[in-house]
């Protein structure tokens, strides 16, 4: 189902539950009770309801930051394995020809066989963690006559380590996203603010119904929104391996 079709639906299906129960409520609740709760029920909703917005925004903020990161972090790793390949091609067989295939290899790894366990959120195997850790064997062992293949050599090493690094943090991004201690805070937290509006009177009831709707319908929203950006892997932001896929063309 299309992403903004499946939003619309949950706002538009969670603001008509709500609608209706505000609905009864006025109905058969007594609106001389709800008029005295106007001024202590207000404070507490002030509260409740700036609290749920600084979490949620929290949350939102973390999750926007890390499906940048992954994104930064991915095209870091692909064009450091790229330099590795390059910095390798001063370097005579067989060093040379293994670093280039163990550099493709890699690139294929995370293209082929990462990238979709990340998306459906399952781990991923040590292949990628091997085939870095032979190419630095590989380079470590190279032998570097001169000046100039003592640069490439360290050049080698040295965008292998970047992309070690940029693998890490996007693996780390995979086993990240809202933990369940949180998403209760923002769920129930939701619901008490979706709910404090009811104990509020007022004169007429469809002032009160829009009100109720729409706060619901915002806070659903923001809750849709967090699930998705949850996993940067998968869901409506979720990030491409563009960068590895041209890291492999321009190595092919």
């Amino acid at each position: 189902m299309n992403l903004y079709l499946s939003g619309l639906l949950w706002v538009a299906g969670v603001a008509a539950v709500v609608a209706a129960l505000a609905v009864l409520f006025r109905r058969f609740g007594s609106d001389e009770e709800r008029l005295s709760n106007n001024e202590s029920a207000g404070l507490v909703f002030t509260i409740v309801g700036g609290l749920h917005a600084v979490v949620t925004a929290f949350v939102l903020i973390s999750l926007l930051d890390t499906v940048k990161s992954v994104g930064d972090d991915s095209t870091k790793e692909a064009n450091s394995i790229v330099a590795v390949n390059w910095a390798a091609t001063s370097f005579a067989d067989p060093v040379r020809g293994k670093v280039e295939e163990l550099t493709r290899s890699y690139l294929g790894t995370v293209l082929n066989d990462e990238w979709p366990k990340l998306r459906q959120e399952q781990d991923v195997d040590e292949d990628g963690w091997q085939k870095l850790d032979e190419l630095r064997k590989v380079i470590a062992e190279a032998p570097a006559e001169g000046h100039w293949l003592e640069n490439r050599k360290t050049e080698a090493s040295n965008q292998l380590w970047e992309a070690y690094q940029a693998r890490q943090s996007r693996l780390d991004a995979a086993s990240g996203g809202v933990s369940t201690v949180m998403w209760f805070a923002l769920i129930l937290g939701a619901v008490m603010s979706a709910l404090f509006p009811f104990l509020f009177g007022g004169p007429k009831i469809i002032p009160h119904i829009v009100i109720v709707v729409i706060l619901t319908a915002a806070l659903t929203l923001l809750l849709f929104a967090i699930y998705q950006l949850e996993n940067p892997f998968s869901g409506g932001v979720k990030v491409d391996p563009d960068a590895f896929s041209s890291a492999l063309d321009r190595l092919r």
